[in-house]
């Protein structure tokens, strides 16, 4: 799975223009949001976008199951996995 994660790291760095951010920078088990990362509302429309162009992934952002998805790279690489496994 680290090959999936250093892929969603760059999906980050790509899709959200993350300058000065490299793949090594982001903590696979940190918060995306608020005090980890640092993303905002924007930023997870933006990735969710990414996602389901990348693996068809629809994720809707009301739901509660969403921002468990989205709470690290490892979180995204489990919900990725099991995606593909279906």
């Amino acid at each position: 799975m680290s090959a999936l994660i250093d892929e969603i790291k760059t999906l980050i760095i790509e899709t959200l223009n993350l300058e000065d951010v490299t793949v090594a920078d982001i903590d696979d088990d940190a918060p995306l949001f608020g005090e980890g990362l640092g993303l905002d509302s924007i930023d997870a429309l933006e990735l969710g976008v990414a996602l389901h162009n990348n693996y068809g992934l629809t994720l809707s952002a009301e739901a509660e199951e969403a921002k468990q998805h989205f709470a690290s790279v490892r979180h995204l690489a489990a919900y990725i996995e099991a995606h593909r496994n279906r």
